[in-house]
């Protein structure tokens, strides 16, 4: 007898609330194993695969690729011991599990396969914390999907229910959750609104919006209210508010939406970072200073380090190695602002980031205890972050918690910027192209190899002195690295 188990979102951590669907790696009715990857998700944090605690056959899929599931909703359900011995540990999703067969009940159910994400277990203890719903809702219980879908053998998606054992306790489920009505149904029945929100983000934007979450209609499962909604809302007054002062037809074509034009969603990474620049400009008083450099000197030493046989150095581990040490020498820009104690938090590690560019856009990796490293190994630890970033395979702890930022822009061929400090960090080191320029050197004019460095910095910190120390020390390292390479 197949016991039909249902595979919920889980706490990714980072306290994220939700994530976008990218692309379902399962199909309805097709096998799986134990902790196999069965969809990829984007969080504000990176891209995600997901995989489920439970062995069997795919009776439901929950949510269309793009659409956006708050923690706590279904994703899969599974019929555990709906695998016919003939298939057991075959199939086309069987990969997932290094060739092992799937999981029976007592296995899949009871035992569980251990913790498979940041702060989400599968043990049998783990699965019987249920994830209250909005509205009071669980989602073991069915109301989470349409009940005529469910009863027709359909996910939400649309896809057909599989024809396998277990599939009609779906259907059952679904059956009941029509008879009785959803929590938000009950709720409008008793002539009460109930507010359905789980992002904080969405709560705090329509605080600062002085919107009533009671007056917007969630478009998410359950009358879920989604930032799209909130968006729309505000979107909606503010329109009423310009035509309300009296704003001319003639103004109001002129405002319209030209046509063809393209609309891209703030969410995902795109939205995270979005939010973190808007954070960082509005809580930080950021101030930038910058100095040329003559390179020429770094740059032969590289060429010296990189010797037939010994390890690859990279130009961005060698300026990493200068900015642990300018950071020993001056830890004020090394630290972070504690907001409700109203404190300078000075921090005893380097956690040191660096801006990458992929595909999906920008990302910091964090290399974790940058000062404690050789240059050889800050150089072996960029070039693995790096190419994972691009593969969009970045965990979490990866991406997280990082005390400084070192920005190479110049790769973009440009001379200088002022960048935005990734808070809540305290600054941000900038390094734009090395170009050959004029320069005065031992008294004579040549052409050497010049760079210009920035330094944007959190004003609450330190002041322009410490700012100023600290950039004059990465360029005399820049200029004369000699001394400080001998102890790398």
């Amino acid at each position: 007898m197949a016991v039909v188990r249902e595979f919920t979102l889980p706490d990714l951590g980072e306290g994220l609330t939700e994530a976008t669907i990218v692309q379902w790696m399962v199909e309805v009715g097709e096998v799986v194993a134990v902790d196999q990857p069965v969809v990829e998700v984007e969080t504000a944090k990176a891209m995600v695969e997901v995989p489920c605690p439970y062995g069997g056959v795919v009776t439901a899929r929950f949510g269309a690729e793009g659409a956006e599931v708050p923690v706590g909703a279904p994703l899969v359900t599974v019929a555990v011991g709906a695998v016919p011995d003939d298939l057991a540990g075959t199939g086309p999703s069987a990969h997932g599990s290094e060739g092992g067969a799937p999981a029976g009940p007592a296995d899949a159910a009871e035992a569980g396969s251990g913790n498979v994400l940041v702060g989400y277990g599968t043990s049998a203890a783990a699965a019987r914390r249920r994830r209250i719903r909005p509205g009071g809702t669980d989602p073991a219980a069915g109301a989470s999907r349409p009940a005529e879908q469910v009863a027709a053998g359909q996910d939400s998606s649309g896809a057909e229910a599989a024809g396998v054992p277990g599939a009609g306790a779906v259907a059952a489920a679904g059956a009941r959750t029509g008879a009785n009505g959803s929590a938000a149904a009950r709720a409008a029945d008793a002539g009460s609104r109930t507010v359905a929100v789980i992002s904080p983000l969405v709560r705090r934007m329509a605080r600062e919006h002085d919107l009533d979450l009671r007056e917007v209609t969630g478009s998410g499962r359950d009358g879920l209210i989604l930032r799209t909604d909130v968006e729309c809302a505000i979107r909606t007054r503010q329109e009423h508010a310009t035509a309300g002062a009296g704003v001319t037809d003639a103004v109001g074509a002129a405002a319209a939406a030209p046509t063809g034009e393209e609309r891209i969603p703030l969410r995902g990474m795109l939205g995270a970072a979005a939010e973190k620049f808007s954070r960082s400009r509005r809580e930080i008083p950021e101030a930038t200073c910058w100095v040329d450099a003559d390179a020429t000197e770094l740059l032969a030493a590289r060429r010296a380090m990189n010797v037939p046989g010994a390890p690859k150095v990279s130009l961005l581990a060698l300026l990493a190695r200068i900015t642990t040490a300018a950071l020993a020498r001056f830890p004020q820009l090394n630290s972070t602002v504690d907001t409700k104690t109203q404190e300078i938090v000075r921090l005893p590690a380097v956690h040191l980031g660096f801006a990458a560019q992929t595909d999906r856009g920008l990302v910091v990796p964090v290399v974790r205890d940058a000062h404690a490293r050789t240059v050889e190994d800050l150089s072996a630890e960029f070039a693995r972050l790096t190419e994972t970033a691009r593969e969009g395979g970045l965990s979490l702890a990866e991406l997280t918690h990082g005390t400084f930022t070192l920005n190479n822009y110049g790769v973009f061929g440009v001379d200088g910027s002022t960048p935005i400090i990734n808070h809540p960090e305290a600054a941000m080191l900038g390094v734009g192209r090395i170009a050959a320029k004029p320069w005065v050197h031992d008294g004579e004019l040549a052409v050497r190899q010049v760079v210009q460095l920035s330094l944007t910095f959190d004003h609450r910190v330190c002041d322009g002195g410490t700012a100023g120390g600290f950039l004059r020390f990465v360029a005399d390292c820049v200029e004369q690295p000699a001394l400080l390479l001998r102890g790398m």
